[in-house]
């Protein structure tokens, strides 16, 4: 009897210890590809977020000055008529 607990004892610690290496290579492998992914982005050129808002803010505010300049030159036009 004391020695099928001890065979039991043994693979219970196998499985606990088979578990522990399995966490640490998905861990690993995680790591890598995260770090693969971030070179791979890196070397795309992709602009942040926060790059895009403030050129589609630019050409945004540059749009309203084409805009209220056209309506002066139209008016200035008219206006020489």
């Amino acid at each position: 009897m004391q020695t099928r607990n001890r065979i039991m004892d043994d693979i219970g610690q196998l499985m606990t210890n088979a578990m522990g290496v399995a966490q640490g290579a998905k861990e690993e492998a995680e790591t890598a590809m995260k770090s693969m992914l971030d070179r791979w982005m890196a070397d795309r050129d992709f602009v942040t977020r926060e790059e895009f808002d403030a050129v589609r803010a630019m050409a945004q505010k540059a749009r309203e000055e084409n805009e209220a300049l056209k309506a002066r030159l139209d008016a200035l036009e008219a206006s020489g008529k």
